[in-house]
Parts: C-alpha cells; sequence; structure tokens
C-alpha cells in the first residue's frame, strides 16, 4: 500500500481504528434458473439460512453466500468459490453421485487434482456455471 504506515519490524502493513474492519464476508452468485440452483446446492448439502423472492442466504461450516435469481453468462462462467474441506475425494464421490441423476443441466464436476497452490481440489460447475473449488489441504 503505497504511502501505508508500517511495522518496522515485520513490515506489515498497521491499520489504524479509522479504517474499515468487518467480520463476515460473503459474495453474491448468480443463477440461470434460480429453483434449479437452489435445489443444486441443497443436494450438495447446503443449509438454507433465509430466502426471498430473488436470493437466498446458504451456508455450510460457518461459511456463506447469496445466491440471487440474477444471471449474466460472462459473469457467473467467470465466478469462482473456493471452500477448504476434509476430503477432496469424499467430496468428489458424492459430487458425483448427485450428478449422475443429470437433474441439473450443465453442472459438472472433475476428480480430485493437486494444485500448484498445495490443495487437492475437486473442481465443480454449479448449473450456472459458477466453479467451485473444494480444497483438501495436507
Amino acid at each position: 500500500m503505497r504511502g501505508a504506515l508500517r511495522d518496522s519490524v515485520t513490515n506489515r502493513v498497521m491499520v489504524s481504528k479509522e479504517q474499515l474492519s468487518g467480520t463476515n464476508l460473503r459474495v453474491f452468485v448468480g443463477a440461470k434458473d434460480f429453483e434449479t440452483s437452489k435445489l443444486f446446492y441443497v443436494d450438495l448439502g447446503f443449509r438454507i439460512n433465509w430466502e426471498r423472492d430473488d436470493i437466498i442466504e446458504f451456508e455450510i461450516s460457518d461459511s456463506k453466500f447469496f445466491l440471487q435469481n440474477y444471471y449474466n453468462k460472462e459473469w457467473c462462467e467467470n465466478s469462482m468459490m473456493h471452500l477448504t474441506v476434509d476430503s477432496a475425494s469424499a467430496c468428489y464421490e458424492h459430487m458425483s453421485r448427485i450428478l449422475r441423476q443429470k437433474k441439473y443441466g450443465n453442472a459438472k464436476c472433475s476428480s480430485p487434482k493437486k494444485e500448484g497452490y498445495g490443495a487437492l481440489v475437486t473442481h465443480v460447475w454449479d448449473p450456472s456455471g459458477v466453479l467451485w473449488h473444494f480444497a483438501e489441504y495436507q
């Protein structure tokens, strides 16, 4: 950060009380077919905390996101989510069973792969093209 105050020992940027702070980050995810996406995430194991006509808050293991009834192809197909899991292989088996039902259009998953950042990752594309990284750190 240009002009930021830095700790002389660690060289970390020091945050003052006047700067932005937060406790919870949630993202908005688009849905080409809102009902299909809703059922997809429920089948994956996400819990619905609340829902309105055009938005749902999903949660899994204290991680939350908003599914909204809005779709833009470029946006959805360039969105990525990352969730740390205990087992990428178990995730793959679970996702594969769900996707064999063929209820979710273009949704798909790939077998676990070791990524350059050190995680074993199962990639899952939701019905709208959003790419999820279900990552296991060993």
